[in-house]
Formats: structure tokens, C-alpha cells, sequence
């Protein structure tokens, strides 16, 4: 009697997660990786360091560091993937360290400089207390709202307005192209820094003219930032300045807010939003742009960046519950959510008067 030889089935691979007290490790060791990265981009590491392999005493030599002390820096923010160690013990650019340099497309260097920096980084040591509080982290630790500190540091008022540009990267094209703007005459553009957003827009639609909106002192800088000024813009763009919690131009066809209303309260978002609603023109439109938080457990970087804004303003990011409600209490009605990359086009109406 023969037997059938038995087919070897192959073996199943076991996935072993990462002990409990590991991952917390890495979870509250976070900070450390966040300075690295804070001082390779103070240093200017990411523009010196390119495709072609350097040794750390060349790239030391370059941007005024110990050589000794870079490697190990370089070292330890290769193993996450910023930099790479060749066999030699030189390093060259990795797509995440590019994002660090200064002249880089999408570059989040100033974005860097800002999140880091010593005024913005020591709110979070009081996060503690404005959990327990209610009070913003920031406040506490500088007894000003952080608007008030950067009209009152200039550098930092720039290099802020900076980093809000950066960090708009792909998704300024994403909003440009999410929405019907060209059914729309006039924009403004409420809160709009040095109007990158805004210029954006008019580049894709060329019928339009828009107003960009902000405090006086950030619009003064915004035809140095050249978004407004290019060629194709600049005869269709407006600078006004003012205050959105007074008043707002009257008139336009659309009020667009981009990572504004995710600043404030419900009362202080409340007041800008009825202004716009007030200022519109017939069949007008609010348009927020902000992420949605979505419901579920998975990693959502947004619900950390709503962490963000307890802690250095007082406001927050918000589900689309939270959207309806605000927009309510305005006297709007959410119409539509417009997906623009990983943010959302709120488009709001009148109470009452949907139709367009």
C-alpha cells in the first residue's frame, strides 16, 4: 500500500507586536526627535546635504556644528528616515529630509522654526495646567494670547505667516481646484496672511478678482512674499487690512477662511462668521477650509493638531457635527463638503437661503 506524500505547507510568519513598554517609550520620547529635528533645520543640515554622500566633517564645516556631535545627530534621525548612512559613515538627502530645506518645494522648514521654537515649545510644558484649567497653554505661560505676541515680536509675526504658507504645500492646489470659484466674481480671502491661497485661486480662474484680508501688519509684508504680486494675479488682487472681528470688505460673492476658524472659539468664530454672512452678496457663499475629524480610533494626525491649537491659541479642530452647529449658530447652513486633500471646503448659505 503506497501513502501520498504530504504537501509541505509553508510556515506561517509570526507577527510579534512590540511589548507595551516599548511602544510607551517611544511615545514619550517623542520630544527628542522633534528638537533633532528643530536643530538640523536652525542649522541649515537639509541644504547642504543632497543626493551626493557627505562626510559629517564636511557638512559640520558648512553649517558651524561640532562634527563629532552632527554624526550622532545625523545618525540617530537616519534610523527614522531623515538622512541616510552610507557603509562610510557619510550621509545624504532622504525625500523626508528634503522637506526641511529651506528652498525646497513644499519645504516645511519655517513650519520647523515655528512649531519648535522656544516661545511656541515651552506652552506645551503647560499643557497640564490649561487641561485642568480651561485656560489656553500659551496664555498662561506668556499672560498674552499668542496674536498679541507676535504683533508685538515682528520676526516671529513674519516667519509665522511664513510657516502657515508652508505647511499649505499641495493643498493650496487641492482647494483651487475643489471648488467653482469662476461662478464666483469677487473673493475675499479673510485671514489670508501674504495671500498664497488666494493667488492660487485667481491663477486657476482667470475671470475672478479677489481682496486679501488680513491684520495691517501682516498684509504690509505679504507683496514682499510675491503670491500676489506674480504677473497673472496682480491686477486682480486687492489688499485691505483690518481686523475680521470688526468688520470685513462688503460685497463679494464668496468669504473663504483657511485655517482661521480652527483658531478661535465658538464665540470669537461665531462673530467673524456672522460678519461674512452680513457682507455677502446676493446668493453668496462662506467657504471654511479646515480638516473634518473623522470618528474612530484610527491615527488621525488631525486630532493631534487639534492638541495644538489647545494649547497655543485656545481653539480647535472639529467634527462635522461641530461644523453644523457653529455655522447655526451664525445663521448659516452647511450646503456641502468639497474633499481638498486632506482638508475640506465647507461651503455654507444664509439661513434659508440655499439656492444659487
Amino acid at each position: 500500500m503506497t501513502t501520498r506524500a504530504r504537501r509541505a505547507r509553508p510556515a506561517r510568519k509570526r507577527i510579534v507586536a512590540d511589548p507595551p513598554q516599548q511602544v510607551m517609550s517611544q511615545l514619550l520620547t517623542g520630544h527628542w526627535v522633534a528638537q533633532a529635528l528643530f536643530t538640523v533645520a536652525k542649522l541649515g543640515v537639509a541644504d547642504v546635504v543632497g543626493a551626493r554622500a557627505l562626510a559629517p566633517r564636511e557638512i559640520a564645516e558648512k553649517v558651524g556644528a561640532d562634527p563629532a556631535y552632527l554624526r550622532r545627530l545625523l545618525r540617530a534621525l537616519a534610523s527614522a528616515g531623515v538622512f541616510a548612512e552610507d557603509t562610510k559613515g557619510r550621509f545624504r538627502a532622504t525625500p523626508l529630509s528634503n522637506t526641511l530645506r529651506a528652498e525646497g518645494k513644499y519645504s516645511l522648514r519655517d513650519f520647523a522654526l515655528v512649531l519648535l521654537a522656544d516661545y511656541m515649545y515651552r506652552s506645551w510644558e503647560r499643557l497640564h495646567e490649561a487641561v485642568k484649567s480651561g485656560k489656553t497653554a500659551f496664555d498662561l505661560e506668556h499672560g498674552q494670547p499668542v496674536f498679541e505676541y507676535l504683533k508685538a515680536h515682528p520676526a516671529e509675526d513674519r516667519q509665522f505667516s511664513a510657516a502657515m504658507a508652508s505647511i499649505s504645500g499641495p493643498e493650496i492646489e487641492n482647494v483651487a481646484r475643489a471648488y467653482p470659484f469662476g461662478r464666483c466674481e469677487k473673493l475675499v480671502d479673510v485671514g489670508g496672511a501674504h495671500g498664497h491661497v488666494l493667488a492660487a485661486i485667481l491663477r486657476r480662474h482667470k475671470k475672478l478678482r479677489g481682496v486679501l484680508y488680513d491684520q495691517p501688519q501682516v498684509v504690509a509684508h505679504a507683496a514682499a512674499s510675491g503670491f500676489i504680486t506674480a504677473p497673472e494675479v496682480r491686477d486682480r488682487c486687492e489688499v485691505v487690512g483690518g481686523s475680521f472681528f470688526e468688520s470685513v470688505p462688503r460685497g463679494a460673492d464668496a468669504y473663504l477662511m483657511r485655517g482661521v476658524v480652527h483658531d478661535w472659539d465658538d464665540d470669537r468664530c461665531a462673530r467673524i462668521l456672522t460678519l461674512c454672512r452680513d457682507a455677502l452678496a446676493p446668493g453668496g457663499r462662506v467657504l471654511v477650509v479646515e480638516p473634518v475629524i473623522l470618528p474612530g480610533n484610527a491615527p488621525d494626525w488631525m486630532k493631534w493638531m487639534d492638541i495644538n491649537m489647545l494649547v497655543a491659541v485656545g481653539g480647535q479642530e472639529r467634527t462635522e457635527a461641530e461644523f453644523r452647529a457653529l455655522f447655526e449658530k451664525a445663521g448659516l447652513e452647511l450646503v456641502k463638503i468639497h474633499a481638498a486633500g486632506q482638508s475640506s471646503i465647507l461651503e455654507a448659505a444664509p439661513r434659508g437661503r440655499q439656492s444659487r
